[in-house]
């Protein structure tokens, strides 16, 4: 009755929904800690922690000469790097507001803006990360030579992207059977340090391995961002176009899951979720 209509074109609803998701991302990223600067070298040094840990476990076990020949610590990084942006953009996306929270009462917020918001927080954090590690590994260790630098960034993203789509789904199913959906996707995540190829060059594997590893996206980003770092591997088990259709599908799976719970939120799932 006393609310004031304000006509809005196009151009300024799309800068207010951009300013709502800066906002979103700036929001997540905060979340693991108020100074963005330490929640940032907290990231880094989980990321460091983790190619100190694999280039231990391949020296002490004598599988340095499965790697592909080059840098061998970039051959481990390529592998991190993709698997940790995946998979914590999964578990961001899969934690990000749903329907019930108590967040989409404050209009104009609404899922997709606090999905995208989820998502890019993670992208800037894991992209900074890999960003600053790299140049700390080129300045103290010896200098970094990737062959093709901007499509190894675009299977970078291609991982990203699957993760979101794999947390999207999962997100719109969790308000139906949140306790299930949290066992699932901790389980997905799992079965990626294995499941994700990450330790193996695919070219290696034998078919009847090969067959374990295929279905899963993220495997073949990381076997092609290798055949876009190193100059002397060229990728035959794996495709670019297998986790992009997969992260098209599953991000219209996802949509579709999400408005339909949507559309059913109750107040009570807040409680339950």
């Amino acid at each position: 009755m006393f609310e004031t209509q304000r006509l809005r074109t196009r151009r300024s609803a799309a800068a207010n929904i951009l300013e709502l998701i800066y906002h979103t991302i700036v929001r997540n990223i905060r979340k693991t800690h108020e100074n963005a600067l330490i929640g940032l070298m907290m990231n880094m040094s989980q990321a460091v922690m983790f190619v100190a840990a694999f280039y231990v476990m391949f020296t002490l076990l004598g599988l340095r000469g499965m790697a592909i020949r080059g840098d061998f610590l970039v051959y481990i990084m390529s592998g991190i790097f993709l698997f940790l942006t995946h998979t914590k953009t999964m578990s961001a996306v899969v934690s990000s507001e749903g329907p019930a929270s108590p967040m989409m009462k404050h209009a104009p917020m609404n899922t997709i803006i606090s999905i995208l918001g989820a998502a890019f927080a993670q992208l800037y954090l894991q992209t900074l990360t890999a960003i600053v590690v790299l140049l700390c590994y080129s300045a103290i260790v010896e200098p970094v030579h990737i062959d093709r630098p901007l499509a190894t960034y675009g299977m970078f993203l291609i991982a990203w992207g699957t993760g979101a789509a794999v947390g999207l789904v999962f997100l719109a199913i969790k308000p139906w059977a949140p306790g299930a959906v949290n066992v699932l996707s901790s389980l997905y995540a799992r079965a990626n340090m294995i499941a994700s190829g990450k330790m193996f060059v695919a070219n290696q594997l034998p078919p009847m391995m090969l067959a374990m590893f295929d279905w899963n996206p993220l495997f073949h980003a990381i076997d092609q961002a290798r055949g876009f770092a190193f100059i002397n591997y060229s990728p035959r088990n794996s495709s670019i176009d297998y986790p992009i259709y997969v992260a098209l599908v599953l991000v219209m799976i996802g949509l579709m899951l999400e408005f339909y719970t949507r559309k059913h939120a109750s107040e009570s799932w807040g409680a339950r979720a």
